[in-house]
C-alpha cells in the first residue's frame, strides 16, 4: 500500500504551505486544501475551498491606477474544528509540545489522514486523528471524522466548530451553487443532501469505489521505478480532482494551478495543451467538457477580435468566468518591488493550443458530432483570426505576423522599444500554417449540408479560403545566417548572455527576467529564453510533419538544421517555467534518451520538491503534471492518434525498462504492456470488431484479447521529437 501513500512526518511550518497544496482533496466540482482543521490563515497556514468556475471581480488600487481583476473565490472554510481541554486555550500546534505528527495522503482511496500526539503546558498528553474526504461520486459532499484520545488524563473537553456540533466527531458538509442543476434553492438542497448522506464509513466506502474505478482507467505503472511511479500517481490524483466525471456537466475549465490555490488568480491559460491528452486518452468525456468551455466563449472571442480590428475569434491569454481577457495590466517583480506593465496578453498562441486540442480530441475519439457542431466552428473562426492578423510583405512576397509574443515570456518587445510585440515568431508562424491546413481538412470532413450551413452562419467566403491557401505556401520562417531557425525575426541580433557569470552570482537564475529587471536591465536584450519556444514545434508535431510544412513553404529542414537548432536553444534556456523541462524531455526522447530522462525526472519533481522555491504552495502546476504524462504516452510509449489508426512507435529510455498503461481509442479500451523488446496489447471484448494498430510502421489487425509484438529497438535514437 505504500506505493499509494504520500506521507509527511513531523510538523515544519516552513513546508506547511507546500503540504497543504499537495494534500488538496477535490472531486472536479470543488476542492479543499490540506490545511489542519484548527488552522487559520496566516504566515504558516492557508485554508482554501474552491468551486470550479467560481470567480469574483473586484477593483484594486495599484499606485495611482485602478486595476480590475477577476479572481477565483476562496469559499468559507468548512473544516473549522478545534478542541479545548478543561478551561485551557484552544488547540494550537505552536503552543504545545508536538510528540508525533504524521500526515498521509491516500491516493488510492482519495483520503487525507492526520495524526497528532502532543503534550500541553499542563502536562496532559493527547492524541488527535482526523480523516477527511471530498466525495468523488456525490460531488456536493465532503466529510470529516475527528477523534480525540486522552492518554494520561481525564476531564472535560469543549469542541468548537463553525458549521456543526454533536470523543469522535463526524462533520458532513454539502456545497451547492445557484448555477447547479435540478435545485430550487441552495440551502434546501444542502440540508437534504446532508440529511441523506449517511455516516463517515458509508461515505468512505462509496467514495473509495469511485476512486478505484478512476484508477482502473488512469493508472500508469513503472514496474522498476517505484518512486517515479508514486509521483505519477500523485499527478494523476490531482488532475482527476481538478477535472473529474463530475466536471462533465459544469461550465468550467482547468486553471493553471488547479483548484489548489489562488496563484494566477485561478485563471485558465494555454496549459490544457499539455494536460488535455491525459483526459482524452482515458476519460474523453471530461476532455469534451473542457473543450466546450472554450466553445461557450466563442462569442466573447469573436467580440475581442472585432475590438482589435481582426476577423474571426481571438481567445484571451488568461480566461475566467465569461471569456473576457483577464490578463493583468501590471505585475509585481518581488526582486525589485516595482509594478511593471504586463504585455503577456500578446501571447495569441493560446488560439493555436485550442485548435490543437480540438483536433487531437477528434482524431483520438472519432467524435464527428462534436467536430461538426462545436469543433469546426472554433477551428474555422480561429483560422480567420490568424489570416486577418497575417500581412503580406510586398518586398519578399511572403506573409508575416507581427505584434505577438511566443511561449518564451522573456521577450515581449525589441530592445529599447516601447512595446509592439515581436515579428515572425517561428513557433507561431509555423503552427498557423499547420492550423490553416487543419481548417481545410475540417471543411473536407464536414458533409455538404453542414459545410454550407456553417459557411453561411459565419460568413465564410471562397475568397477567404483562397487567402488561407496562399498563406500556407508563403508564410515567413526566419533563420539565422548560420542556418539555425530564429525564435523570432531579429533574435540573432540580440546580445549573448553571461550564463556562467550570473549562475555564479545568483545560483538559481530560472527567473532571469526578475533578476535583470531588478538590476535595471531586461531579458529583451539577450539570447535567453525562459522556456521552450521554437522547440515547441518538435513537441507538438512529428518530424515528418514539420519537414512537409517547411518544404511547402520553400525551406529546407534537414537533420543537421534540426540538431543545430535544438542545441542552440537548449544552451540558451533557463527553464524558468515548469513546462520547459517537459518539452525538452519530449524533444530529446529519441535523439538523446539519457538527457530526456534527466529532464523527465526534473519535471517530475516540479511540485513535490517545489523546485521553483515557493510557487507550489499557491497551487500545483497542472501543465507540468499533465505534460509529464504526455511525454510518457506520446514520446516514450510512442502513441500517435493523429492518423486514421492507432499507431505505436515506442522509445523507452534505458532508465525505464518497462511501462504499463491503458487508454481509450475511439471507444475501445486498449491496455499496453511495454518493454524495450516487445509490446503486449490487450483489447477489450466489449466489441467484436477488430482494431487496426500500426506498430513501428507495420499494420496489425487485432481481435479482442492479448497480442504480443516484438519491437525493433534499433529505431530509437534516430530523430528529435516524435517519429
Amino acid at each position: 500500500m505504500s506505493e499509494w501513500i504520500f506521507g509527511y512526518g513531523g510538523f515544519d511550518p516552513a513546508k506547511q504551505g507546500l503540504r497543504e497544496a499537495l494534500c488538496t482533496l477535490g472531486n472536479g466540482y470543488f476542492a479543499t486544501r490540506g490545511a489542519a482543521e484548527e488552522a487559520e490563515a496566516g504566515d504558516v497556514h492557508y485554508p482554501g475551498t474552491y468551486l470550479a468556475g467560481c470567480y469574483n471581480r473586484l477593483e484594486t488600487i495599484v499606485g495611482d491606477r485602478v486595476v480590475v481583476n477577476e479572481d477565483l473565490v476562496n469559499l468559507p472554510n468548512w473544516l473549522c474544528l478545534s478542541v479545548r481541554l478543561e478551561d485551557g486555550p484552544w488547540f494550537d500546534l505552536s503552543a504545545v509540545e508536538i510528540l508525533a505528527y504524521q500526515q498521509e495522503l491516500d491516493l488510492k482511496n482519495g483520503m487525507l489522514t492526520r495524526r497528532v500526539r502532543f503534550r500541553d503546558p499542563e502536562g496532559r498528553v493527547s492524541f488527535i486523528r482526523s480523516r477527511r474526504l471530498v466525495h468523488m461520486r456525490r460531488p456536493h459532499l465532503a466529510v470529516l471524522r475527528w477523534t480525540l484520545a486522552a492518554e494520561n488524563w481525564s476531564g472535560r473537553v469543549t469542541l468548537r466548530s463553525s458549521l456543526n456540533q454533536p470523543v469522535t466527531v463526524e462533520k458532513t458538509v454539502a456545497l451547492f451553487a445557484s448555477r447547479d442543476r435540478a435545485i430550487a434553492e441552495c440551502g434546501h438542497a444542502a440540508r437534504v443532501t446532508v440529511s441523506e448522506a449517511g455516516r463517515f464509513v458509508e461515505l468512505l466506502e462509496s467514495h473509495a469505489r469511485a476512486w478505484h474505478s478512476l484508477w482502473r482507467r488512469c493508472d500508469v505503472e513503472l514496474p522498476s521505478r517505484p518512486e517515479e511511479e508514486k509521483i505519477l500517481r500523485l499527478h494523476a490524483f490531482h488532475l482527476l480532482q481538478t477535472a473529474s466525471p463530475n466536471t462533465v456537466h459544469l461550465d468550467a475549465a482547468v486553471a493553471a494551478r488547479g483548484l489548489h490555490g489562488e496563484a494566477y488568480r485561478g485563471h485558465i491559460f494555454w496549459d490544457e495543451l499539455f494536460f488535455l491528452f491525459f483526459y482524452i486518452a482515458r476519460i474523453p468525456e471530461i476532455a469534451r467538457a473542457l473543450l466546450l468551455y472554450r466553445y461557450h466563449r466563442l462569442d466573447a472571442a469573436r467580440r475581442a477580435a472585432r475590438e482589435e480590428g481582426y476577423h474571426g475569434a481571438m481567445y484571451p491569454w488568461q480566461s475566467g468566468s465569461d471569456g473576457s481577457e483577464e490578463t493583468q495590466k501590471l505585475h509585481l517583480n518581488p526582486n525589485s518591488g516595482r509594478w511593471l506593465e504586463d504585455h503577456s496578453h500578446r501571447q495569441r498562441h493560446v488560439n493555436i493550443a485550442i485548435v490543437y486540442n480540438v483536433w487531437r480530441y477528434y482524431k483520438t475519439t472519432g467524435d464527428r458530432e462534436f467536430l461538426s457542431r462545436h469543433g469546426a466552428e472554433m477551428i474555422l473562426e480561429i483560422a480567420r483570426f490568424w489570416a486577418s492578423l497575417t500581412e503580406r510583405n510586398e518586398t519578399t512576397g511572403r506573409y508575416e505576423i507581427r505584434g505577438v509574443m511566443g511561449p518564451d515570456e522573456y521577450h515581449d518587445m525589441y530592445p529599447d522599444a516601447d512595446g509592439g510585440g515581436l515579428r515572425n515568431n517561428a513557433y507561431t508562424n509555423v503552427m498557423v500554417v499547420w492550423l490553416l491546413e487543419r481548417a481545410f481538412e475540417v471543411l473536407a470532413l464536414l458533409g455538404e449540408h453542414r459545410r454550407a450551413e456553417l459557411a453561411e452562419e459565419i460568413g465564410l467566403s471562397p475568397e477567404e479560403e483562397l487567402n488561407w491557401r496562399d498563406i500556407t505556401r508563403k508564410m515567413t520562417v526566419p533563420f539565422h545566417g548560420d542556418g539555425v531557425i530564429s525564435q523570432f525575426e531579429g533574435y540573432d541580433a540580440l546580445e549573448e548572455f553571461d550564463w556562467a557569470g550570473y549562475r555564479e552570482k545568483y545560483g538559481n537564475i530560472e527567473r532571469l527576467d526578475r533578476i535583470l529587471e531588478a538590476e535595471g536591465d531586461s531579458t529583451n536584450r539577450y539570447k535567453a529564453s525562459k522556456q521552450a519556444d521554437l522547440l515547441m514545434l518538435f513537441y507538438l508535431l512529428r518530424t515528418d510533419e514539420l519537414r512537409a510544412i517547411f518544404r511547402q513553404l520553400g525551406y529546407d529542414l534537414d537533420d543537421a538544421t534540426i540538431r543545430k537548432t535544438v542545441d542552440y536553444y537548449t544552451a540558451r534556456t533557463s527553464h524558468g517555467s515548469t513546462l520547459s523541462r517537459v518539452v525538452h524531455a519530449a524533444v530529446s526522447a529519441r535523439s538523446d534518451p539519457h538527457t530526456s530522462w534527466r529532464y523527465f525526472t526534473e519535471a517530475l519533481q516540479s511540485d513535490v520538491a517545489d523546485i521553483q522555491g515557493g510557487t507550489t504552495p499557491e497551487g500545483v502546476h497542472m501543465g507540468a503534471m499533465g505534460g509529464i504524462d504526455d511525454v510518457l504516452l506520446t514520446h516514450y510509449a510512442g502513441i500517435d492518434t493523429r492518423g486514421e489508426t492507432l499507431s505505436l512507435d515506442p522509445s523507452l529510455p534505458e532508465e525505464l525498462p518497462a511501462l504499463r498503461l491503458a487508454m481509450v481509442y475511439r471507444g475501445r479500451r486498449v491496455a499496453l504492456d511495454l518493454t524495450r523488446e516487445r509490446v503486449r496489447i490487450s483489447l477489450d471484448g466489449e466489441a467484436e470488431a477488430p482494431l487496426e494498430v500500426v506498430v513501428q510502421g507495420t499494420k496489425h489487425v487485432l481481435l479482442p484479447g492479448d497480442a504480443e509484438i516484438a519491437l525493433n529497438s534499433a529505431s530509437a535514437g534516430t530523430e528529435t521529437g516524435k517519429s
